[in-house]
C-alpha cells in the first residue's frame, strides 16, 4: 500500500481500505484462477495495481463517465479506475468466463457498485462508452478497429473520448498509421 499512497497521497480512507482489500482478496483467488502469474503476484501493488492507475495520474474521469475496460483479465485497468473514480460507471469485458468469474467475486467483495464485468469477446459488444481502457490486450491496429465502434464521440465529457491503452515495448510500429491521432 506504501507504493500507491506514495503516488497518490489524496486518496480516501474508504479508497485506502478498499485498496487493501485487493492486495488480500486477489492473490487468494489467483491460486484458483491464474490471472496474474505466480511470480508477478508479489508484485501486485506495483506492476498490476500502480500501473493500472498511471492512467489516473494523467486524467481524471468525470463523475458521469462511461468506462469501458476490454480484454480485463483479473480486472486490470478497470478495477483499480473504479476505486480511484467511484462517481464514474466501469464495464469489465473478458471473454474468458473463469476470468470474469474471478471479477465478479472480486466486485461482490469489495461491494463495488460502480463495476459491472461481462463475458463477452469485445468484437460483439453492442454498447456505447466515453472511453475504452485496456492493458495489454493486443496489437494497438487491431484494438482500435475493435473499439472504435464503442465510443461513442462527444458525450460531454471534460477531456475528448476515446482509447487509452496501457502497453509496453516498441511501438513506433504499431502507432505509426495513427501518428495524427494517437497521443502517447
Amino acid at each position: 500500500m506504501d507504493l500507491i499512497l506514495k503516488y497518490f497521497p489524496e486518496l480516501t480512507s474508504q479508497q485506502i481500505k478498499h485498496f487493501e482489500q485487493l492486495m488480500l482478496i486477489l492473490p487468494r483467488l489467483n491460486e484458483r484462477v491464474n490471472v496474474i502469474s505466480r511470480k508477478d503476484i508479489a508484485y501486485l501493488e506495483e506492476r498490476h495495481i500502480l500501473h493500472s492507475l498511471s492512467i489516473a495520474k494523467l486524467l481524471r474521469f468525470d463523475s458521469n463517465a462511461r468506462v469501458l475496460d476490454v480484454g480485463t483479465g483479473g480486472g486490470f485497468p478497470g478495477i483499480p479506475l473504479a476505486l480511484m473514480f467511484p462517481e464514474a460507471s466501469f464495464t469489465l469485458v473478458d471473454s474468458i468466463r473463469k476470468k470474469i468469474s474471478l471479477v465478479s467475486e472480486i466486485v461482490e467483495e469489495l461491494n463495488l457498485k460502480n463495476v459491472t464485468p461481462v463475458n463477452q469477446r469485445m468484437e460483439q459488444l453492442n454498447l456505447k462508452a466515453d472511453f475504452v481502457v485496456s492493458r495489454a490486450v493486443t496489437a494497438f491496429p487491431k484494438l482500435h478497429l475493435w473499439t472504435q465502434k464503442l465510443i461513442e464521440p462527444g458525450s460531454g465529457q471534460s477531456m475528448p473520448n476515446g482509447l487509452i491503452s496501457l502497453k509496453g515495448g516498441d511501438l513506433n510500429k504499431e502507432l505509426m498509421p495513427f501518428k495524427q491521432q494517437v497521443e502517447v
